[in-house]
């Protein structure tokens, strides 16, 4: 899976988008409620450091089993600290990769989310570079 980079999260509007509280059923229909109760701000929702968050595209499909799918666009926080379990885009052998930070007997792995790719071992002279944190993934719905 490689990333292009999109851009800095610093540049972001600050639209605030209505926000009903009511919640939404996934199953048998309920009665909505007419009114907005806030208003949200993506980047509020989205964003804790402005300066060290950036937006990457995907390209492939080494994560699906983690939700992550070619042409999502990911939340990278730089300021978080990276630590195993987390989703992190790092950089390997000069490429931007997303992957899920493990650790094996104390050298780190970064492990695929989809059986069709290997997790990436680094060798012995190679250092592993995290370029942030995952922090969101956004993509459409099939069908738009």
């Amino acid at each position: 899976m490689f990333i292009s980079v999109l851009g800095r999260a610093a540049q972001i509007s600050g639209i605030r988008l209505p926000l009903f509280l009511s919640r939404i059923s996934a199953g048998f229909p309920s009665p909505a409620e007419d009114h907005i109760e806030a208003n949200l701000s993506l980047d509020e929702l989205c964003i804790r450091h402005p300066a060290a968050t950036y937006f990457l595209r995907v390209l492939g499909s080494s994560m699906t089993g983690l939700g992550v799918y070619e042409g999502d666009t990911l939340v990278v926080d730089r300021a978080l600290k990276p630590v195993a379990g987390m989703v992190v885009v790092a950089v390997v052998r000069g490429e931007f990769t997303c992957k899920q930070l493990a650790y094996e007997a104390g050298v780190p792995v970064l492990r695929a989310a989809n059986p069709a790719y290997q997790d990436i071992r680094l060798g012995q002279d190679e250092e592993l570079e995290i370029f942030g944190v995952v922090v969101h993934c956004i993509h459409k719905m099939p069908g738009v």
